[in-house]
């Protein structure tokens, strides 16, 4: 039977819970949809889910279309969970986007489509809450072609929009439908075009539908449908342009084994469990299977699969194997995190979808007898939001958590709170800026000299690399100059200590060039016995790269740069007054200005602010749009990060905290 795994996407509250509650109930997977409102859903599983009301953690369920198999993902709609959205992405055949008849195209709307676009994932549009007061269809369609993308076409028409009775009628192979169609797929297929001038009779209505569904499977074009999830309206209709319009997975099961964790969560014993997306092949209970993440150094992590739980026909039951083009969760694997590929990894794709979390906050306990469960705690959450880091300071016995908003910190708040048992408290949110070399510089200190206290030599030079770059370790050394195991302590203590820079923050896009080394071999006293005092250590380099790193970078020089986003206000034409000097004292620039209508750029820092004061600015009616557009240089003092290394810029301290010694 074809698989089809599907991800319902959508800004927060346009309806994508409900619309999966009534896909399901028309599957006859469920009896009666459940409410989102009355907190009974199937995805929305989380008590903190039931009682706000969204959804907060992707969830998989399976139903039946036709001969196809249907693993449905719902994801969250909050921008501060895109986390969740991010992983699940990579596992896609195909998507609906949910847009609001309401509300229309809104500022998640357009960051979802953009990368479902970005991405080539084949995506239908369901405009929902036609039912609704306010709905218009037929402005939304006109917005989804505007701002989202020009090859939309309505697969039918609504009646009654606004009303408790209204429908959505498919289209059929009537002229007008047939013409909105080819109007839409000539302008991505000059076949298609050439055809219909040579010959317009040749361009058959079958012909249409065949082209469309194929320029569907190429994320060229987008086939629109209306409805309620509410009432059912249109859901029909959308259900067959799913088994019509939408590629299923592809995969050989008797191929190379590839797979790819998208989630992981904990059973009631505590015990990790891994959602995998077969690509290739298949995983049998007590196969030993490989895994690790792109990029990742060291050796592959292992562990025995021990049981198997295969998403099919409204849940997930056990099985001896899941194969190509499904998803199961996987028992056994400890070691495993998101993010990690099983087997052969894929074809090189663009990692990181959306930005990372631009904003962090220090936790701690409400009772210090709580701070080792706390950082427990936070661990366990952080291993299932790859996105989201912890910084453990253990000078000041402190935790700092990066976060995307200030609703995902009420969130982590409440699931401490009611999971772990554990009442916590943060301090105030505050922006995670960046470091960047601004110059080259370049240290070296020799084994055996003064005032080097190590068995080794490391010379390094520090310069700017391309922006986007990251960090590039490169090699002026011979290879055989040195071990291979001190080559890699070197480069993997580089990435590590450039984790903070000369203000605290990551140092990113710069090129760190070995450019001397030297050890002592292993030596053995009369005894036959190994002799430490003698002989280089991996510690020896461990310990002295930080040293020699920093002192280079002191002298490159860096710049702090704060994160900014581009920013575009729907207000009325007559507030824009009210609104310019509050984007003043935010340290915006307003780059452009119309009648109803203000575009610029705003540092992260002031994002939650605006959002506060916008609605009584503009009398409630001011929508605003943020997307991340770059780092910028910080205007004024530049921000300092307390450090949670052993200070390799302060030597003296670094020291007596490595060696205890100076």
């Amino acid at each position: 039977m074809p698989i089809l795994n599907l991800g319902i996407l959508a800004h927060v509250d346009a309806g994508k819970t409900s619309l999966t509650e009534r896909l399901l109930h028309a599957a006859g997977v469920i009896d009666e949809p459940g409410r989102v409102d009355d907190g009974n859903t199937q995805t929305d599983s989380l008590a903190l889910e039931r009682q706000r009301g969204i959804t907060i953690k992707s969830a998989v369920v399976s139903f039946v279309v036709g001969d196809t198999t249907v693993n449905l993902i719902d994801t969250p709609g909050h921008p501060d969970f895109i986390a969740e959205v991010e992983r699940v992405l990579s596992v896609l055949d195909g998507a609906v986007l949910v847009v609001s008849a309401v509300e229309g195209v809104q500022p998640q709307t357009r960051v979802l489509m953009r990368t479902l676009r970005r991405l080539g994932i084949p995506t239908l549009i369901f405009v929902n809450k036609i039912d609704r007061r306010g709905a218009d269809p037929g402005r939304v369609l006109g917005e989804l072609a505007e701002k989202l993308c020009p090859a939309v076409v309505s697969m039918g028409s609504a009646a009654g929009h606004g009303t408790a009775g209204a429908s959505f009628t498919p289209s059929g192979d009537e002229p007008a439908f047939a013409g909105r169609l080819l109007d839409v797929l000539a302008d991505q297929s000059e076949s298609l075009l050439a055809a219909y001038v040579h010959d317009e009779s040749s361009v058959s209505y079958a012909g249409l539908r065949a082209e469309l569904a194929a320029q569907t499977g190429e994320a060229l074009a987008h086939p629109v449908f209306s409805g309620s999830a509410i009432t059912g309206a249109g859901v029909d209709a959308l259900i067959a342009g799913i088994e019509e319009l939408l590629p299923a997975a592809e995969g050989d099961p008797e191929g190379p084994l590839s797979g790819t964790v998208f989630k992981v969560e904990r059973g009631p014993a505590g015990e990790k469990i891994a959602y995998v997306r077969m690509f290739s092949g298949r995983i049998r209970i007590r196969d030993r299977l490989t895994f690790a993440r792109e990029g990742e150094s060291g050796a592959p992590r292992e562990g025995k699969v021990t049981a198997i739980s295969v998403f099919d026909r409204g849940g997930a039951a056990p099985g001896p194997e899941v194969g190509a083009g499904r998803i199961a969760r996987l028992w056994g694997l400890a070691d495993v995190r998101i993010g990690d590929t099983i087997g052969l990894p894929r074809k090189a794709e663009a990692q990181g979808h959306f930005p990372p979390p631009a904003l962090e906050s220090v936790v701690t306990p409400v009772r210090p007898g709580d701070r080792g469960a706390l950082h427990v705690a936070l661990a366990q959450l952080a291993e299932q939001d790859p996105l989201i880091s912890l910084r453990q300071d253990d000078v000041r016995q402190e935790v700092s958590v990066s976060l995307y908003g200030e609703v995902q910190k009420e969130v982590i708040e409440a699931t401490l709170r009611d999971d772990y048992g554990i009442d916590v408290a943060f301090r105030e949110t505050t922006t995670i800026c960046v470091e960047r070399p601004i110059g080259t510089g370049a240290a070296v200190e020799v084994i055996a000299k003064d005032p080097n206290p190590f068995l080794a030599t490391v010379g390094l030079r520090v310069e700017r690399g391309p922006r986007g770059g990251g960090v590039e370790f490169r090699l002026e050394v011979e290879l055989g100059s040195l071990p291979y195991a001190f080559m890699k302590t070197i480069e993997e203590t580089v990435h590590e200590t450039l984790r903070e820079g000369l203000h605290g923050w990551q140092v990113v896009d710069c090129v760190v060039t070995l450019t001397h080394t030297g050890y002592w071999a292993r030596q053995s006293h009369m005894g036959g016995g190994f002799d430490k005092s003698m002989s280089s250590t991996a510690g020896d380099f461990r310990n002295l790269t930080p040293l020699v790193l920093m002192s280079a970078l002191a002298q490159a020089g860096t710049m702090v740069e704060e994160p900014m986003q581009s920013f575009r206000i729907d207000l009325p034409a007559d507030t824009a007054g009210q609104v310019l000097p509050v984007l003043a004292r935010l340290g915006a620039v307003p780059r452009a200005q119309f009648p109803g209508m203000l575009a610029g750029d705003i540092p992260v820092a002031g994002v939650h602010a605006l959002e506060q004061q916008l609605p009584g600015l503009t009398r409630g009616e001011g929508v605003l749009e943020c997307d991340f557009d770059r780092y910028q240089p910080v205007r004024g003092p530049v921000p300092e990060r307390p450090r949670t290394d052993h200070n390799p810029l302060n030597r003296k301290e670094y020291l007596l905290r490595v060696v205890r010694r100076v």
